[in-house]
């Protein structure tokens, strides 16, 4: 069997940014720090974990973030559409292995070609968006990783209600190794982050800070990325440096919602 380089790339770090933010920083908050923890503990157990959260907390970027220092080379991104099947899930591995040739056409065959290449050597799967698989799917997963010739670990992550759809398939849910839920960030953790996530807020008021945490960014990341983002032309179209409440109250507009 040929097998292809890895083309399921966890991407450059530009692209994990929200919106590609210019100049933005990647910042060591306690949620990157514990993923990456979490992650080498998983990957030397060859075990499966759960990483859940509510949308725009940084899962995803964390797990990117972690894994291209970690192990690069062996991570193979799968992302899902809503509601998968099996057969869906099977396709996806062929052309994240890129396998060369043509996918079976029968489940039996194409199950024994999958795990003959898993076996030839260790790899990480990130399935993201987890909570759309089905208990088909969550099955078909324990199948590949229960299997003693194959060599993987599964890194599951999804949304808020992830840990939920996963916690109800106790076949699977018994085999995850490791738990961890992304919380949305403190007003201390604000205040530590987010002055070194871009140069905008370095010598912003602590006060205008919290203003937009309060009124805006919830102590969500992607929030703040996309206020930081309308803040940055705000200030380039009024010929200023400094952010101020003005400045804020206009960027605010643009964020939906009723005044």
């Amino acid at each position: 069997m040929i097998i292809a380089q890895n083309t399921s790339s966890l991407g450059k770090v530009g692209d994990d940014q929200y919106l590609r933010l210019p100049d933005a920083n990647i910042v060591a908050t306690d949620s990157l720090c514990i993923t990456r923890e979490n992650l080498e503990e998983v990957i030397a157990a060859k075990a499966m974990m759960c990483i859940h959260g509510d949308a725009g907390l940084g899962k995803t970027f964390s797990v990117n973030a972690s894994l291209r220092d970690i192990a690069p080379q062996q991570s193979y991104r799968i992302q899902f559409r809503a509601r998968p099947t099996p057969r869906y899930i099977r396709s996806m591995l062929f052309d994240a292995l890129a396998i060369v040739g043509k996918p079976p056409s029968r489940p039996a065959e194409f199950d024994r070609l999958l795990k003959g290449v898993l076996a030839e050597e260790f790899r990480i799967f990130i399935c993201d968006e987890a909570q759309w698989q089905s208990t088909e799917c969550f099955e078909y997963w324990r199948h590949l990783w229960d299997d003693k010739h194959t060599d993987m670990a599964v890194v599951f992550v999804g949304g808020g209600d992830c840990y939920r759809v996963l916690s109800r398939e106790p076949m699977l849910a018994s085999r995850i190794y490791i738990w961890q839920e992304f919380r949305r960030m403190s007003l201390d953790q604000v205040y530590s982050v987010i002055p070194a996530f871009h140069p905008i807020w370095e010598d912003a008021d602590p006060v205008d800070i919290e203003f937009v945490d309060d009124k805006a960014a919830h102590g969500n990341f992607r929030s703040w990325a996309k206020i930081t983002l309308h803040t940055v032309r705000a200030l380039s179209r009024a010929e200023q440096h400094r952010v101020d409440r003005d400045v804020l109250l206009r960027v605010f507009s643009k964020l939906g919602g009723r005044s």
